[in-house]
C-alpha cells in the first residue's frame, strides 16, 4: 500500500512539475497564436491571397510551441495532461473573446494620438494666423495702407472673424474638427487680403 502511495505521491510532484513548466508556455503559446489569428482575419492586411498563407504559418509556428509544451506533461502525468488541456482551451478562449476588445482600444489609442497631434499642429498654424492678422490690427501703418482688414461691411472680412471666432471657440475644446477651422481661417485670411490689395507676392508679415 505504502508503495502504491508513494508512487502516486512521485506521479503528482512530477506532473506538478511538468505543469509549472509547460503551463505558462502552452498557455502563452496558444493565447498569441488565436489573438495573431483573429488580427489578421480582422484587419485583413496585405493582399487577400496573403493572408490565407500568412494565418497559416501563424497556426503552423504556434503549434509547434503548443503540441510540445501539451504532449510532454501528458506523457508525464494523465491528470497533468488534461489540466494542460483544460488550460489551453481557456487561454484559446479567452484570446479569442479579448482580441477585438483589445484591437478596439489600441485603435481609440491610436486614433487619439493622431488627433493630439494634429490639434498640436493645428494650434500652432492658429498662433501663426493670429500673428499675421494682428499685425494688419495694431500696425498704424497697415491699417492705413489696407483699411478694408478692418471693416466687417465687406464680405471677405465679415468671413474672416467668424472663422477666427470659431477657430478660438475649437480650439479651447480641443474639437477634431479644430484642424479643418484652423484651416477655414488661413483661406479666408488669404481671401481677405486679396480683397484688401494686398500684393501676393509681398509676405503677410511683412505687408506694414
Amino acid at each position: 500500500m505504502s508503495a502504491m502511495a508513494e508512487l502516486l505521491f512521485q506521479g503528482l510532484h512530477q506532473g506538478a512539475w511538468a505543469v509549472l513548466l509547460c503551463g505558462p508556455v502552452l498557455v502563452a503559446s496558444v493565447a498569441a497564436t488565436v489573438f495573431s489569428v483573429r488580427r489578421r482575419a480582422a484587419g485583413r492586411a496585405g493582399r487577400a491571397g496573403e493572408v490565407p498563407d500568412q494565418l497559416f504559418w501563424d497556426v503552423f509556428l504556434g503549434s509547434c510551441v503548443a503540441l510540445p509544451a501539451l504532449i510532454i506533461p501528458a506523457m508525464v502525468s494523465p491528470w497533468a495532461g488534461l489540466v494542460m488541456a483544460g488550460a489551453a482551451v481557456a487561454a484559446g478562449i479567452g484570446a479569442h473573446h479579448g482580441t477585438p476588445r483589445y484591437l478596439a482600444w489600441h485603435a481609440a489609442r491610436r486614433e487619439h494620438r493622431q488627433q493630439l497631434s494634429a490639434h498640436q499642429a493645428a494650434t500652432a498654424r492658429h498662433d501663426e494666423l493670429l500673428v499675421r492678422w494682428r499685425r494688419y490690427e495694431l500696425d498704424p501703418a497697415s491699417s492705413i495702407d489696407y483699411p478694408a482688414l478692418a471693416d466687417v461691411r465687406l464680405p471677405e472680412t465679415s468671413a474672416l472673424i467668424k472663422a477666427m471666432r470659431r477657430a478660438d471657440q475649437l480650439r479651447t475644446a480641443a474639437h477634431t474638427t479644430y484642424p479643418d477651422a484652423v484651416g477655414s481661417l488661413a483661406a479666408t485670411l488669404a481671401a481677405a487680403e486679396r480683397a484688401a490689395g494686398i500684393p501676393s507676392r509681398l509676405p503677410a508679415d511683412q505687408a506694414g
